[in-house]
């Protein structure tokens, strides 16, 4: 069971590429692999983390209080203080890569994938150790997808492409016939 859990969130079920949640670090930072490595990381770090924490602070305190309804604004709060954690780890202990992830290293906070993950965790009514493989499982997808994306995105700055389509406009389409491979992975289940 926490094998097709997990295996499902990374490739059935992929945050970026059949929820669609998460897109806009996955356009903006996949420039570059490098990058593309360092917000995997840092988003697989957060992701884990807040989910675990959620899942704890949802079963521990708004439960019992009652307060379930202020589950967004705790989750949000949550997830904000992880990512003032990872962004001060990591401009102490790699300055290059946080100033190439620049502005989408604070908007980590507002990544709808990770808050996404926290609150299905709660939706679906996993046991914590579901949570967990759960969450493991969509950071590392949501990894495996910009990493990809990235990848494939450098080999098209030395590609061939029509002036029209250069960019951005290649960018799309690349993403999207991506989203439509992984979706392929659904029939397999």
């Amino acid at each position: 069971m926490y094998l097709s859990l997990f295996f499902g969130s990374i490739f059935v079920a992929n945050i970026v590429f059949s929820q669609f949640l998460g897109i806009c670090p996955y356009i903006g930072v996949s420039k570059r692999f490098s990058t593309a490595l360092g917000m995997g990381a840092a988003v697989t770090f957060v992701m884990f983390l807040a989910s675990t924490t959620t899942f704890i602070i949802y079963h521990g305190v708004l439960v019992p209080l009652g307060i379930e309804y202020l589950i967004t604004i705790v989750f949000i709060l949550v997830i904000a203080a992880l990512v003032q954690l990872v962004e001060t780890a990591m401009k102490k202990l790699s300055p290059p890569l946080y100033s190439a992830l620049g502005i989408y290293l604070p908007l980590i906070t507002t990544n709808c994938a990770i808050l996404g993950v926290a609150i299905l965790c709660i939706q679906k009514d996993f046991s914590f150790m579901q949570m967990m493989v759960y969450a493991l499982g969509n950071a590392l997808g949501f990894t495996l997808a910009i990493v990809l994306f990235s990848a494939i995105r450098e080999k098209l700055e030395l590609a061939n492409v029509p002036k029209a389509l250069k960019g951005v406009p290649i960018a799309f389409i690349v993403a999207g016939l991506l989203s439509m491979a992984f979706m392929g992975f659904s029939g397999l289940s």
